[in-house]
């Protein structure tokens, strides 16, 4: 960049360039910035020559960053944040407001949380619609960055640790979370179960027929890890993907399932149901809220946030 005159720089380059790196696909930029491809490619070619550098090259279907544009993210997305939020901050009013949140959460987070989110919207933001999809995933980066959700809750051990890891080590990390509440999973069983009038022993809850609720339908969970890393091992005859499902089918018959103790309540079918501490050690469930990072839109997402913090408040009162 020897005798680059920054005056003569094209801002919109900037634009471009971070769309890029977000979108890793020059497509996708074009679509996000209603311009064509061939407009992106030529704002690409520029900004090039002005740094010396490929800054990305195909891979695929999309653009991998070099080592230059990676170096460069960071310092360019944060100064169009500012410059965006200093020109147009983007005001969020709920009670005027018509927006629509589209929520990716399983059927336990939402028994939880939406009763009192609709409280909360019936009574400061009558305007707003609120469209729930089914988590599928531990990971929902891919579902936000395809914007099929503005936000997903639960339970995201390793997707937050990777980002944790990515900022601590300078990276860009288009991501905002916030943990809403911690669960506790137990041993639920029908009322009058073979096991219902005894606390659970290892080894009867090993001899026993288990069903798994598992998003991704494989038959082996946190559950099996954890009897994995005691060398003991548990038989699953039945996956399911949802947590209501589990309840329904454990009130028939003699398997154990494992769900969350604040959640056993909203099932309806409580007094059907026993509950039984595991018989090993299980972390807490974190439940977090995750969403990117969208400029105009983050006051939209900071109300919707704090709506939702304040109905896990209601249930988790402590």
């Amino acid at each position: 960049m020897t005798g680059f005159n920054f005056r003569s720089l094209d801002l919109n380059l900037l634009r471009v360039f971070d769309e890029v790196m977000a979108e890793r696909s020059l497509t996708r930029a074009a679509h996000k910035l209603s311009i064509t491809q061939p407009a992106v490619s030529n704002a690409m070619r520029r900004l090039r020559d002005v740094v010396g550098d490929d800054l990305v090259v195909r891979s695929g279907q999309g653009v991998e960053p070099t080592p230059r544009a990676l170096a460069l993210w960071p310092p360019v997305r944060e100064a169009l944040t500012q410059l965006q939020q200093s020109l147009a901050p983007g005001r969020f009013e709920p009670a005027t407001a018509e927006s629509t949140f589209v929520l990716a959460m399983a059927d336990a987070t939402a028994a939880t949380l939406i009763p009192a989110l609709v409280e909360i919207i019936e009574r400061e933001a009558p305007g707003i619609s609120v469209r729930v999809l089914p988590l599928t995933t531990r990971d929902p980066r891919r579902l936000l960055e395809d914007e099929a959700a503005d936000m997903a809750v639960g339970y995201f051990p390793a997707a937050l640790a990777d980002l944790t890891a990515r900022a601590q080590s300078g990276g860009v990390v288009a991501y905002e979370s916030r943990r809403l509440y911690d669960g506790e999973y137990v041993c639920v069983m029908r009322r009058g179960h073979p096991l219902a009038d005894a606390p659970l022993t290892l080894d009867a809850y090993c001899e026993a027929r288990h069903m798994l609720v598992s998003f991704s339908g494989r038959p082996f969970g946190f559950i099996d890890e954890a009897l994995a890393s005691l060398g003991r091992e548990r038989r699953v005859v039945l996956t399911v993907n949802q947590f209501f499902t589990a309840g329904r089918v454990v009130c028939g018959s003699d398997l154990l399932t494992v769900l969350l103790r604040h959640f056993v309540p909203v099932t309806g079918i409580e007094e059907d149901l026993v509950q039984r501490a595991l018989p090993l050690d299980v972390p807490p469930v974190h439940v977090d809220a995750l969403w990117r990072r969208r400029g105009p839109q983050q006051t939209a997402m900071t109300w919707l946030l704090g709506a939702l913090t304040r109905s896990a408040r209601k249930t988790f009162p402590g």
